[in-house]
């Protein structure tokens, strides 16, 4: 995936709202996918890139947590399926 990809994804999901997460974690999520914690996300793929999702909403309450959670594989899906 490239950079640009991936800043849009994040864009869409934050700016766009296409996802229910508070705007605050754009940042992390941006962090975390281009700078990752750990060695196994350093491959930019849309899988990292959804790890770098699951990692931020850990920071949310668990409802609100739960719902973004659930709504980021559908959202993914369906923005990446021309890619499968």
């Amino acid at each position: 995936m490239t950079d640009v990809t991936a800043k849009v994804v994040i864009y869409e999901v934050f700016i766009e709202g296409r996802l229910e997460a508070t705007k605050h974690l754009a940042r992390s999520v941006h962090d975390l996918y281009f700078e990752p914690k750990y060695e196994e996300f350093r491959p930019q793929t849309i899988w990292s890139l959804s790890n770098a999702f699951t990692s931020a909403f850990k920071e949310l309450d668990p409802v609100p947590q739960f719902k973004a959670t659930g709504k980021l594989g559908e959202f993914l899906e369906a923005r990446f399926s021309q890619s499968f």
